[in-house]
């Protein structure tokens, strides 16, 4: 409890005026991602629905699927049912103590040392990653809850019973928040860490060959709900096996960011610092003592777990490095479905996991040893300070020699010399924490602020805030005041390529007005918050077939004024402006009948949508596998009497003289139903990534309805699988679960 409370007070500290809601995070995807996302989600919350189905970005988009928009984690209540401008920055706040709280409890278990306990959990929670994860709720909540799964998983293969089910919860918790890579990190840990206990002598072998097993199974069946549809989604999405994102690797240089932060890089958004060639995380600096200590438990450590959380961290050190060296890019050769794992610096998650808990085991190591022991102890942390005082003097020598172009050589050795009074500090701190002397009750927590302070110092604030009210809902409409005005249903709007690189680069100083800048250009997400529906959009799967109309669009310097009218395109950024727009006269309806059918293969019908003399009011391209469904030939005489789009369902009236094809601008995805005066008949592909439907001849009602089938499916297995749990949990089955 008493850690509970002192780690709180850290969090207050260094986020007053956000946990008393006068500010709000803003920075990048916080902002343009998770806020939005979150209110978009609560909406759909308020009207007593599953958020299956965005409809305004990249004409339609799978929702619930995405995984890491969290809509089915329970603690995203806290944002659903508070005000949200206090609420999501406060779920993150949470969050970042949960995750230290975790960690405390893991490394007691492992040292059975309450400060080393109390230094590691603070470690983790007040670094420069985790610190960073606070853009990405779904990631912070994720990495909260990886000390804990470790713990109980590691209980539930050694006790069995009851710690099972809890394990078992517990990886579901963390499998709901959403973030699959340090998901992934997270179990492939876990199996480093079960193998050699299974192989040590003593151990309850034949019990833990198949309680780790049963613990994996159980996570799966309790989060099936979530993860049939996300997989389902990968199927059908651009991360098919091939896809590959190299961007944002660690720098071979990254190493020394681990000494001197603000090495190698800028200040250039929002005032917050990013490395050169690498602009995933703004840090993963976490801080002198703890890095000195981990170096340390390295050196001493003769325990088994001690060298292998080394090795893991430093396997996951060199494979951060990404293209930056012949391991990862060999490894995912031989293994393709490593290309799902976007941006390898993720792989830092796991030394910043494990370097707190080195930390720990330095720490516990020093307060059971023998006063005889105590010097040599102290000569060795010495020894280790010096070796680090030398690397930080060859990197402002470095820095200040071979300095980048944007580099400020200035604030490099600023940086650097702070982190020396930070290393000097430190070691003298653990030298007296650890001893026998009267003040050794006052030392450890105070070591333990100064770590703290030497994290929240190491570089420029990670986390700008500004005030509540630039999320205020409709704020972009009501200062733009389109005409017409793109809703639901009725056109959309589009940022053009040239706006969409403009944004990228502006960077104004007052995180305010950097964001409401980039509101009002409609950039990544930030429409949700007005209920503008536009062709592009940012998460992090799209169906295939979309994705590729919309690297038609942006990753080309042509114009396409045909298929931007086929889309519903009615206002469109001026050019060279970010967020001054223009409307366009030419846009057709969302949906239209009466197409003359064409049938291409998948690679002619996407090019056939940028050619001049595509016309969407007139013809429809169509697969060829559809040629013995459709009967219609011609262009015929139909038209649509009146239309009305849902978050997820659309409804029209159709007349037709004859046998005709009605089209609608909407995403295609094999979720959609579609449903002619009531009979079930087939949605077709059409013009590569959209939608049609035939009807025949006379007046018809037309229904598209979203019915998620693996939803459904994964919602059966985990309700049947959580009540067996809880039941199991309450009247333990000894016999099965021992």
């Amino acid at each position: 409890m008493r850690f509970g409370i002192f780690l709180a007070l850290l969090i207050f500290a260094a986020f007053p005026q956000v946990l008393l809601g006068l500010q709000t995070f803003v920075i990048r995807d916080y902002g343009f991602f998770a806020y939005p996302l979150a209110h978009f989600q609560r909406e759909y919350f308020w009207r007593g629905e599953l958020p299956f189905w965005d409809p305004y970005n990249y004409c339609g988009v799978p929702f619930l699927a995405q995984w890491n928009t969290m809509p089915l984690y329970p603690p995203a209540l806290i944002y659903l049912l508070l005000p949200l401008t206090w609420s999501l920055s406060f779920f993150c706040l949470l969050h970042l103590w949960f995750a230290g709280f975790g960690m405390f409890f893991l490394a007691r278990r492992w040292t059975g040392n309450n400060f080393a306990a109390a230094f590691a959990g603070t470690v983790f929670s007040f670094n420069g990653f985790t610190l960073n994860l606070i853009m990405w709720p779904s990631h912070l909540a994720t990495f909260a809850w990886m000390p804990w799964v470790v713990l109980a998983v590691e209980l539930a293969w050694r006790d069995g019973g009851r710690k099972t089910i809890l394990a078992a919860f517990t990886g579901a918790m963390q499998m709901l928040a959403g973030g699959p890579e340090i998901i992934f990190f997270t179990w492939i840990l876990l199996l480093v860490l079960w193998i050699p206990q299974f192989v040590k002598s003593g151990s309850p072998r034949r019990k833990m060959i198949w309680r780790f097993p049963l613990v994996v199974a159980l996570v799966i069946a309790l989060t099936a709900i979530q993860l049939l549809p996300f997989l389902d989604l990968v199927a059908h999405s651009q991360r098919y096996t091939g896809y590959s994102d190299t961007r944002w690797s660690l720098p071979l240089r990254g190493w020394m960011n681990f000494l001197v932060p603000m090495a190698f890089g800028n200040t250039r958004d929002m005032g917050v610092f990013y490395q050169d060639g690498q602009e995933w995380t703004s840090s993963y600096y976490f801080g002198m003592a703890a890095l000195c200590l981990a170096l340390l438990a390295l050196f001493d450590g003769r325990d088994r777990r001690i060298w292998l959380l080394g090795s893991a961290a430093a396997v996951a050190f060199i494979f951060a490095l990404g293209e930056n060296t012949f391991v990862y890019p060999a490894l995912r050769r031989i293994i393709p479905q490593l290309h799902l794992i976007t941006h390898s610096i993720k792989y830092l998650s796991i030394v910043i996991f494990i370097a707190p808990l080195l930390a720990a085991f330095a720490i516990a190591s020093r307060q059971n040893m023998s006063m005889e022991k105590h010097a040599a102890w102290q000569k060795r942390l010495l020894a280790v300070g010096v070796f680090l005082l030398v690397l930080i003097v060859v990197i402002l020598f470095w820095a200040g020699r071979f300095p980048f172009p944007t580099d400020n050589v200035h604030k490099i050795l600023l940086n650097g010399l702070s982190r020396v009074f930070f290393l000097v500090g430190s070691i003298a701190l653990l030298i007296f924490a650890t001893s026998q002397s009267r003040f050794c009750r006052i030392l450890p927590p105070l070591l333990i602020v100064f770590a703290w302070l030497d994290v929240l110092t190491h570089e420029p604030a990670q986390n700008p805030t500004a005030p509540p009210s630039i999320y205020e809902p409709g704020l972009s409409r009501t200062k733009l005041a389109l005409q017409p005005q793109p809703a639901l249903g009725g056109s959309r709007a589009m940022m053009t390529p040239a706006a969409y690189t403009m944004t990228l680069h502006f960077a104004a100083s007052n995180p305010g007005e950097n964001y409401l800048v980039n509101r009002m250009a409609y950039y990544s997400d930030c429409n949700l918050l007005d209920d503008v529906p536009k062709t592009d959009g940012f998460l992090s799967l799209c169906p295939r077939e979309a994705d590729d109309v919309n690297t038609l669009l942006y990753d080309s310097t042509n114009d396409f004024p045909r298929l931007e009218d086929f889309m519903g395109v009615s206002q469109i950024t001026d050019p060279g402006k970010i967020y001054q727009w223009r409307s366009r006269k030419t846009f057709l309806p969302l949906i239209t009948a009466g197409e003359k059918p064409y049938f291409f293969d998948d690679y002619s019908a996407w090019r056939a949508l940028s050619q001049s003399d595509f016309d969407g009011g007139k013809i429809v391209v169509l697969p060829e596998e559809a040629r013995s469904i459709v009967t219609v030939t011609n262009q015929t005489n139909a038209r649509v009497l009146n239309s009305q789009f849902g978050i997820q369902s659309v409804n029209a009236e159709v007349e037709a003289a004859e046998p005709s094809l009605v089209v609608v601008a909407q995403t295609y995805y094999h979720d959609w139903r579609a449903f002619v005066d009531g009979h079930e008949t087939t949605v077709l592909r059409a013009n590569y990534a959209f939608q049609a439907i035939q009807v025949p001849a006379g007046r018809h009602q037309i229904r598209l309805v979203y019915k998620d089938r693996a939803f459904e499916i994964g919602a059966a297995v985990s309700i049947i699988a959580w009540l067996g749990c809880v039941i199991c949990l309450f009247r333990p089955l000894k016999r099965i679960i021992r």
